[in-house]
């Protein structure tokens, strides 16, 4: 048949508008990946050769800042900063736990890289805020009921803690059933809540039981405190009590409610 049938130049045309073939890659444009990717894992392992193989991000000096009692010396030591090793592979968490370890003083510490030779120590020491006679000794304890460190001279302003917890039965019922620890803590938390006036006053915090604190002020002057709670109001009782009555020796706010005072 000379002429094509109308069947047959439709299946002509379906074939024709199919997809096209598939054109492989050429090249010069494969040569370029493979370059690219081979560039990508030298540039990789010279980073890799430059943070922990070459000489140019070693440790050569350590810094230290925050310290008040503590000489950046004592720090160095107790940090033991590998120096000389290289910089990215310096365990900072075990520098941290080491100072903690070796210097009880260090309440926190910040270790940073400081490249690109650096290792920087930010100290936070603890803070008294008590103190425990202990022989020609004070223990120094912070706010959060720690005694972290011996001195032989006790910090100026900082109030001593007198547990008297022998002086009677009850006393000694009291440190069996709170435990010293608790009875510790308890004057920590009268001690934080006393109003600066107060507190510049205050010589020693003693601690009979768990809910009968006092204290002793300058100039012969005794407050009957009671436990740690409500500090704010008893504080402010306190105050005002001192103010109302000037020649007052004693005072009591262990009910902040019903404060006394007297001349005795």
């Amino acid at each position: 048949m000379i002429g094509s049938t109308t069947a047959e130049r439709g299946e002509r045309q379906r074939e024709s508008s199919g997809p096209p073939p598939a054109r492989r890659m050429r090249p010069p444009r494969l040569r370029m990946i493979i370059i690219l990717a081979v560039a990508l894992v030298l540039l990789g392992a010279g980073g890799v050769w430059a943070l922990y193989g070459s000489n140019w991000l070693r440790v050569e000096r350590v810094t230290v800042s925050g310290t008040r009692v503590l000489t950046p010396a004592q720090v160095r030591e107790a940090a033991d900063v590998p120096v000389g090793s290289p910089l990215a592979s310096v365990d900072t968490d075990a520098i941290e736990a080491r100072l903690k370890r070796e210097l009880p003083r260090v309440d926190g510490v910040d270790v940073s890289r400081s490249w690109p030779h650096g290792i920087g120590l930010k100290v936070t020491e603890r803070k008294p805020v008590l103190v425990v006679r202990k022989g020609a000794n004070f223990t120094e304890v912070d706010r959060k009921g720690v005694r972290f460190a011996t001195v032989s001279d006790a910090p100026k302003g900082i109030p001593e803690l007198e547990l008297a917890t022998e002086s009677s039965g009850s006393a000694a019922a009291s440190l069996r059933r709170f435990g010293e620890d608790r009875l510790v803590r308890e004057a920590v938390r009268v001690a934080g809540t006393l109003p600066a006036r107060v507190a510049k006053d205050t010589r020693t915090v003693k601690v009979l039981s768990y809910d009968a604190v006092s204290l002793e002020l300058t100039g012969g002057r005794t407050v009957d405190w009671g436990s740690s709670e409500e500090g704010g109001a008893k504080g402010r009782t306190l105050v005002a009590l001192m103010k109302a009555s000037p020649d007052a020796r004693h005072f009591d706010v262990s009910v902040p409610t019903a404060p006394a005072s007297s001349a005795s």
